[in-house]
């Protein structure tokens, strides 16, 4: 499970529904990068929050202030 910001907002979470290759990919992104502020009102979530710089494709139902039935398709280096 990811737990999704956009501009330092917390928008929601996606399931990361990635091929294994995208996923150890993502991973290895990932690690070492840890250690960024949670985004306001989160601060208790137990989470490891990535440093900015990471942008993701995420597939969800629309209509809603956070995102519903979401899931990770794609990421890239912002």
């Amino acid at each position: 499970m990811a737990l999704m910001a956009d501009k330092g907002r917390y928008v929601g979470s996606a399931f990361i529904t990635i091929p294994g290759e995208m996923r150890k990919r993502l991973w290895d992104r990932v690690q070492g990068k840890t250690g960024a502020p949670p985004p306001k009102g989160l601060e208790k979530q137990k989470a490891e929050w990535v440093k900015p710089g990471l942008v993701g494709r995420v597939k969800f139902l629309k209509g809603e202030q956070i995102l519903r039935h979401a899931s990770l398709k794609d990421f890239r280096e912002d």
